[in-house]
């Protein structure tokens, strides 16, 4: 079985559609045999600057762990505006049509294709016609929605554009797959007897293994084993309404063991730099993005896992990739993401405590409970792995996967 993989976004760079294509696709290959290409874009996220080592070229080929990656070139700006993210977006479209014309082998089973940027999608549905191949589009945002209700989209014909662009790739796809089970939902209600496959995020139980991991970074970091350490680590971006935590933490300056570290990049964060200083809140602590490799090791020195987001219906179907890395190293969960992963999380899986999204006496409630009873830190941990294990396990996942792509 041949399987191309079209996706902007790949490791080196760091991020949740990255880690997630890139596990399922090196267990596809090592465990099921299945024959890998990725055409993936110069990496640049989340800084929105191409990485040394990948400037200056046009087209670039490297093995990664048995994969066979393509990288084609991709127009990269700093810039919000809705026109240069447009030519982000189409750039690769562009690039990664010509490069698979011209670059991969002649015939592949089937395309599978990431989005968002949908408009991936384009380039897809013609190389398919090139290679003879059959279309997967995977789904792990709802585009145009999601863009409409956080306001980045407002024009009503361009959104218009975009929902038939949508329809369209769906119907042409012999598999849609979603990342959440709201998102297959979604798509099964507007395109009816079309296959539907909940494609869910997971987690590597090896890497991720408390016991297997020993770190002193706490200590390296100025922490002792009184504070209580609650971590967001992730992008700081517009969705995650991570203002929240700056405001949280200077209702809790009364707790000086209490500390909020906020850990990774994105367009938010001199904002939320600049009103911690305007605040003058002590007890937040922005920490630098760091490689994956890295990552155990902190989760093991911190207490708590903080996922917000912002209060948005659209959000109500979000499952946030960091759940399942901090439950997989028994790290109980503060959750302010109503709907499906309140459910799974907390209610089902009983790992954490639920906040409401965007309210920041809720989350102070929360966190001084967490304070006062550290052992439910440990309850939460412990029932966290365990869910994680039964359900989200990559090695099940890419299985599950696999016999489904029989199947077709």
């Amino acid at each position: 079985m041949k399987l191309l993989i079209l996706s902007q976004y790949f490791p080196p760079e760091v991020g949740a559609p990255q880690n997630r294509l890139f596990e399922l696709a090196v267990r596809l290959t090592k465990d099921h045999g299945v024959d890998i290409t990725v055409l993936t874009a110069m990496p640049n996220y989340p800084e929105m600057e191409i990485k040394e080592g990948y400037k200056n070229v046009k087209y670039l080929y490297e093995d990664m762990s048995g994969l066979k990656v393509h990288r084609s070139s991709i127009y990269v700006t700093k810039s919000k505006g809705i026109v240069k993210r447009l030519l982000n977006y189409f750039s690769f479209v562009w690039s990664s049509y010509q490069i698979g014309r011209s670059k991969l082998e002649s015939e592949y089973d089937f395309i599978f294709c990431e989005s968002p940027p949908l408009f991936l999608g384009i380039s897809a549905f013609f190389l398919c016609k090139s290679k003879k191949a059959r279309l997967i589009f995977n789904v792990s945002d709802l585009w145009p929605e999601s863009a409409e209700k956080l306001g980045l989209v407002t024009n009503k014909v361009m959104l218009k554009a975009a929902t038939l662009l949508e329809e369209f790739l769906y119907k042409k796809s012999v598999l849609v797959t979603g990342q959440t089970q709201g998102i297959v939902k979604d798509i099964s209600s507007r395109i009816p007897n079309k296959d539907v496959y909940w494609l869910p995020n997971g987690v590597d139980l090896k890497l991720y293994n408390p016991d297997a991991i020993t770190s002193n970074w706490r200590e390296e970091n100025g922490f002792d084993d009184k504070d209580l350490l609650l971590l967001y680590a992730g992008i700081v971006g517009h969705a995650q309404g991570l203002e929240l935590l700056i405001h949280a933490a200077d209702k809790l300056q009364h707790l000086p063991e209490v500390k909020i570290l906020i850990l990774g990049s994105g367009p938010e964060k001199e904002k939320l730099i600049a009103l911690k200083s305007q605040m003058k809140t002590e007890n937040v602590k922005f920490l630098d993005l760091v490689t994956k490799k890295e990552m155990p090791q902190i989760i093991k020195a911190i207490d708590v896992a903080l996922v917000p987001l912002k209060k948005l219906d659209l959000f109500k179907g979000a499952i946030p990739s960091k759940i399942f890395e901090n439950l997989a190293m028994e790290k109980a969960l503060l959750l302010g993401v109503d709907g499906e992963a309140r459910g799974l999380f907390i209610e089902e899986g009983h790992s954490g405590l639920y906040f409401e999204p965007e309210d920041v006496e809720d989350l102070v409630k929360q966190i001084k409970y967490l304070e006062s009873d550290r052992a439910s830190i440990d309850t939460y941990g412990k029932n966290g792995r365990k869910y994680v294990a039964e359900k989200f396990n990559r090695d099940n996942l890419a299985r599950g996967f696999y016999e489904e792509l029989k199947k077709l």
